[in-house]
């Protein structure tokens, strides 16, 4: 009788996990695709692109990615992006890590207004505050500055930091605090030898996420920096694209060489990513 049920209920379970696994082939068919199209594209000549925008390239330029990179000048750009997502990824960490802790393991009376307040900041998008702020900005001398754009950048970073790592450290045991506090151990030292390092799955999901999201930023970058020597890489993305002609080969080869390091970066710490995710959505 149990061997029956046993063998009735893996029939059972096979339909729903070919259910699943085709759903899941199907899902990352429609992620992948595009992305083996630019680079299939950025491997021809403009009138393959034209001639068959779809098929395989019979001959790879690869030259489409040096001519992109010099008469592009994405070497430039590129050490821009990195610059000011690498200053605006480690101010935000470090300071919405100390909001978030002091929002989730310290007792005081405006925690919870506190972090209210930032996840009202998650709510307001850029578009509301761009003139006021480019008006503040351009009176302050901070216009067509890297540092004056790495300051909105870390604005809205905050909110979303504080909001996931708040998660995390709410879903540390207070034991250990606990432990520490009895042991003579203060604020500043519960924060920095228990409170960081249990919280590095954490930091990985909300650094990406930072890291990303204003990696790829148009709009501020667009706004804030008028001089070519100091833009970021996606605004660099748009000078491939003119009035009245467009190089499409050397711009999907731009567009590949700006993916590359978000991409390599989700490869090289996507089990951490995925366990954190996992981790603040059931203990969060």
């Amino acid at each position: 009788m149990s061997k029956t049920v046993v063998k009735s209920n893996k029939n059972n379970i096979k339909p729903i996990t070919m259910v699943i696994y085709i759903f899941l082939i199907i899902l990352a068919v429609i992620y992948l695709a595009p992305l083996l199209w630019m680079l299939s594209v950025s491997l021809k000549d403009n009138a393959g692109v034209m001639a068959a925008p779809f098929a395989l390239p019979e001959v790879f330029h690869f030259e489409n990615y040096v001519q992109a990179w010099t008469l592009g000048k994405l070497g430039q750009a590129l050490i821009n992006s990195v610059l000011v997502c690498g200053v605006t990824l480690i101010v935000s960490m470090f300071f919405g890590a100390m909001a978030a802790f002091a929002i989730a393991r310290m007792r005081w009376k405006f925690s919870e207004a506190m972090h209210t307040f930032f996840l009202i900041g998650m709510m307001v998008p850029v578009h509301c505050i761009l003139i006021p702020l480019f008006v503040r900005f351009a009176k302050l001398g901070l216009t067509n500055s890297r540092f004056g754009l790495m300051i909105p950048y870390i604005t809205f970073s905050l909110p979303m930091t504080i909001f996931l790592l708040t998660g995390f450290f709410k879903s540390m045991p207070g034991e250990l605090f606990e432990a520490a506090a009895i042991d003579g151990c203060g604020i500043y030292g519960c924060f920095f030898r228990i409170a960081l390092p249990l919280c590095r799955t954490g930091f990985f999901v909300s650094g990406l996420m930072t890291f990303i999201g204003n990696w790829n930023e148009l709009l501020l970058a667009m706004v804030f920096i008028s001089d070519p020597m100091k833009k970021t890489l996606p605004v660099t993305l748009t000078y491939f694209v003119g009035p009245y002609a467009t190089n499409y080969v050397q711009m999907f080869a731009a567009i590949i060489i700006a993916i590359a390091p978000t991409v390599i970066v989700y490869c090289m710490f996507s089990n951490q990513i995925v366990e954190g995710l996992t981790t603040g959505a059931v203990k969060g």
